[in-house]
């Protein structure tokens, strides 16, 4: 089964606010995709500047959560804590798990599917990324 119309709207947000990145995607097969976006930004909490950050956007979105997101799978802090709550490394994800990340945890408790979008919530995880 092809994306369906939601999922491809959604790619579409992601790469109209993320235009310096870029952006591939892969179909699940039953109307959802994975996306990666990169580069992306860490913030100055961590020793490498940038990653790539990728997540699926299921099949019944804009219904469902776009959760969880993951990053690359050496993120460490530049002061040599760990990374804490929310992150969980060396965990695959992708097709299969076939891509080694640090998952990043950041549920949507309360979900509006006119207001949460991928892109926003793209957003908001990157900001959380930032402020560690």
């Amino acid at each position: 089964m092809a994306i369906t119309d939601e999922v491809r709207v959604a790619l579409e947000e992601l790469r109209t606010s993320f235009p310096d990145s870029s952006l591939t995607f892969e179909e699940t097969g039953d109307g959802g995709a994975w996306v990666r976006v990169e580069p992306v930004p860490t913030g100055p909490a961590f020793s490498q500047g940038e990653t790539w950050i990728a997540f699926q956007i299921p099949y019944s979105y804009p219904e469902a959560d776009v959760y969880p997101h993951f990053v690359r799978p050496d993120l460490a802090r530049i002061d040599g804590q760990p990374l804490g709550e929310g992150f969980q490394q060396s965990i695959g994800c992708w097709t299969g798990g076939t891509m080694m990340a640090t998952q990043l945890s950041r549920r949507t408790n309360v979900l509006d599917s006119a207001t949460n979008t991928a892109a926003g919530k793209l957003l908001k995880v990157l900001r959380w990324l930032a402020d560690r």
